[in-house]
C-alpha cells in the first residue's frame, strides 16, 4: 500500500470525512530538503468532517496527527492541510 493510500484509509476510518483529497505534492518539491525520489514525501490533505466540529485549528491538526499515526507521520517529510467541518 502506497504512503497516499494509507493516509486515506486511516483518515477515513478515524474521521469519516464526507470530502476527503490527498495530493502528493512532492514533485514539486525536487531539490528540496526532504524530497525522495519516487515521490510520496510532500502532501496536502483536504478533509471536510463532522469530528472537527467545535475544535480549535490545533485540535483538528492533532487529530489528524494521531489518526496517521507515528510512524507514518515520520516518514512524511511536510504535511500540509486545509481542514473543515
Amino acid at each position: 500500500m502506497t504512503r497516499t493510500e494509507q493516509i486515506e484509509t486511516r483518515l477515513r476510518e478515524a474521521l469519516t470525512p464526507h470530502t476527503l483529497t490527498v495530493r502528493d505534492d512532492s514533485e514539486a518539491h525536487r531539490g528540496h530538503s526532504g524530497f525522495q525520489e519516487g515521490g510520496e514525501s510532500h502532501f496536502h490533505v483536504i478533509i471536510r468532517s463532522e469530528a472537527f466540529a467545535g475544535q480549535s485549528r490545533i485540535a483538528r491538526h492533532r487529530m489528524v496527527h494521531k489518526a496517521l499515526g507515528p510512524e507514518l507521520v515520520a516518514a512524511i517529510h511536510a504535511l500540509s492541510m486545509d481542514l473543515g467541518e
